[in-house]
């Protein structure tokens, strides 16, 4: 068994943490100076490129091959533009257009944005199938709900990534797309034989793979054919069996934040769900947005532990700690390649954007934006049509609390454009868009994902596969709303 010191280093070498404000704190420094793997960068790490890169530094400062990692996705899930929304369309808006060479630039595109201000990992794509309509915590941040569509988009996005010389992270291993769950909030289950795995959510994973991904992310879900009551994050059937021995995955197996309660609550805490993930088979341990010093302490000293009283066996850290090595080696000797463009996101939003029906006679309509929550995920990021808004009139409401009456009054004979999010299941809202449409013309937004439900009555019913800056900006264009 090696020194207390030794131990120390080599359980730091297994960890993500993060840290508040858009300067890493000394506790940051010092930590990365003795061996932690690295940091996550979130939205309140985020104010501007230069800001970021100096960040970044300033951890490289500490240990030159430190990885500093973000959830940059694109679409509705964005760190770098969480002020203002992505001017990139996201999965969905990706999937739906279906060309892969465009994936693959905007990925490309994604990646030079974050190596320009020293991230090396990014957790995306996310390649989960979104098989269920209300899945509430996926949804436009799949590439669609078909298996090899997916597959095929997630190869392409990983390569985009890796192009530039950013890590790509394929996640959620092996699948959340079929969870009506948010596992930030509770452990989900798919409850389905291995054989549906197989044809329906693990096809992206394997192209991931095939496609060079160094990285894949585990997902806190229970699977009980497999995982038994535990997370598949805890489980070296999903993790060792399958996911190395079946798809022979060789790269760093990273876990989703273990403060999440589909973790945390399942292993009783942060600490313990790091020993368990570790026996489990990953190899790096994302430990969430909330991090300080203390809990970085307190995650070390119970790994340690339970090196000592034999929970954990010695080989199996140190065998994490040199994936992760490795990945930080290769981010240092990437050789990107840099790409060109401006409007790449834009144009591509354009392309994604639907229109069931006809779209005349919206001369100042009167623009009324549903109320949604964001999730955990995304965030609080600026949504809708309002930045991008001639002189057109908007009002925010929420539908459960108005009724169809008051917005034709406030209409006053114009035609009503309604934009909302994941609109068949907000709610309050099919009731009022169906009320509103039977004696009034409306126009429906959907920038979520949009289901099978269509409301009777609309004159139009637009998709745009997502709620980015480049979404919201595409169906304005569309509607003729901009200045």
């Amino acid at each position: 068994m090696p020194t207390d010191s030794g131990l120390r280093r080599l359980v730091l070498g297994t960890m993500l943490a993060a840290f508040p404000g858009t300067t890493p704190p000394d506790w940051a420094r010092e930590l990365t100076a003795e061996g932690l793997a690295g940091h996550t960068l979130f939205g309140r790490n985020v104010d501007h490129p230069d800001q970021i890169a100096a960040a970044t530094a300033a951890l490289r400062e500490a240990r030159p091959d430190v990885l500093v990692a973000i959830d940059e996705e694109g679409g509705d899930v964005t760190r770098l533009a969480h002020a203002t929304g992505s001017p990139y369309p996201g999965n969905a808006a990706l999937g739906a257009v279906h060309d892969l060479a465009l994936t693959r630039r905007v990925y490309h595109a994604i990646g030079n944005e974050l190596a320009a201000v020293g991230v090396n990992v990014n957790l995306a794509p996310t390649v989960d199938v979104n098989t269920a309509d209300d899945n509430p915590i996926i949804g436009t941040r799949a590439f669609g709900a078909d298996p090899l569509r997916v597959a095929a988009h997630a190869g392409a996005a990983v390569e985009g990534l890796q192009a530039a010389g950013v890590a790509a992270c394929a996640k959620h291993f092996p699948g959340h797309g079929a969870t009506v769950a948010d596992s930030h909030l509770e452990l989900p289950t798919v409850d389905v034989p291995l054989s549906v795995l197989r044809d329906r959510d693990l096809p992206p994973f394997a192209a991931a793979i095939a496609a060079g991904a160094k990285a894949i992310m585990t997902a806190h879900i229970r699977v009980p054919a497999l995982t038994g009551e535990a997370p598949a994050t805890f489980s070296r059937a999903v993790l060792v069996d399958l996911l190395r021995g079946e798809y022979g995955f060789t790269g760093v197996v990273l876990t989703d934040a273990l403060e999440m309660k589909g973790a945390a609550d399942a292993a009783g805490g942060i600490g313990p769900a790091a020993v368990r993930a570790l026996a489990g088979g990953a190899d790096l341990l994302c430990i969430g947005a909330q991090v300080d010093a203390e809990l970085v302490e307190t995650v070390v000293a119970e790994i340690i532990a339970a090196l000592r009283d034999g929970r954990l066996d010695l080989s199996r850290v140190e065998q994490a700690a040199e994936r992760t090595a490795a990945l930080a080696a290769w981010t240092r000797a990437a050789a990107p390649v840099r790409a060109t463009g401006t409007d790449l996101g834009y144009a591509a939003a354009r392309r994604a954007v639907q229109v069931e029906g006809i779209l005349t006679g919206l001369d100042a309509p009167l623009v009324v934006q549903l109320f949604a929550a964001s999730t955990i995920a995304e965030g609080r990021v600026p949504w809708g049509l309002g930045p991008h808004l001639g002189g057109a009139e908007q009002l925010r409401v929420v539908a459960a609390e108005t009724d169809a009456e008051t917005l034709r009054s406030r209409a006053a004979g114009r035609p009503i454009v309604l934009v909302g999010r994941h609109l068949h299941r907000l709610p309050g809202g099919p009731e009022l868009v169906e009320s509103l449409a039977g004696s009034h013309p409306v126009t429906v937004v959907e920038m979520g994902w949009p289901s099978r439900w269509r409301p009777i009555g609309v004159r139009a019913f637009v998709t745009t596969y997502g709620a980015s800056h480049a979404n919201g900006r595409a169906a304005a264009e569309l509607l003729g709303l901009t200045a």
